[in-house]
């Protein structure tokens, strides 16, 4: 029965895709999840999670803003026991990474 309270991983997953989907680069009216922005989303079985993302440019004058954010928002989430925001450039980001929303409503598509 003790296995009941704990969330299932891909619960927690869920929680933290629906939280990457709140946080917007200052300048793009679309989130950083849908932009592409994020990479790669390593949630470990004691719950420690690590999130390897990028920018839409390396000099981006809002990168700290934005990792901070992530990171913020991150661990508000019940049950994250950690978080790790590794910033990355490779492989370089470009406009195709982004959904067909966020394409839309920046005028891509």
């Amino acid at each position: 029965m003790e296995e009941k309270e704990k969330p299932e991983k891909v619960q927690v997953e869920e929680k933290v895709v629906e939280m990457l989907k709140t946080v917007y680069d200052p300048e793009i009216p679309v989130n950083i999840y849908d932009l592409g922005l994020i990479y790669k989303i390593d949630l470990a079985d004691d719950f420690a999670l690590s999130v390897d993302m990028t920018l839409t440019a390396p000099n981006c004058p809002a990168a700290d803003f934005i990792v901070e954010d992530v990171r913020e928002k991150l661990e508000s989430i019940k049950h994250v026991k950690s978080v790790e925001v590794n910033l990355v450039f490779e492989p370089e980001w470009d406009k195709d990474m982004m959904t067909e929303e966020a394409k839309m409503e920046l005028g891509f598509l």
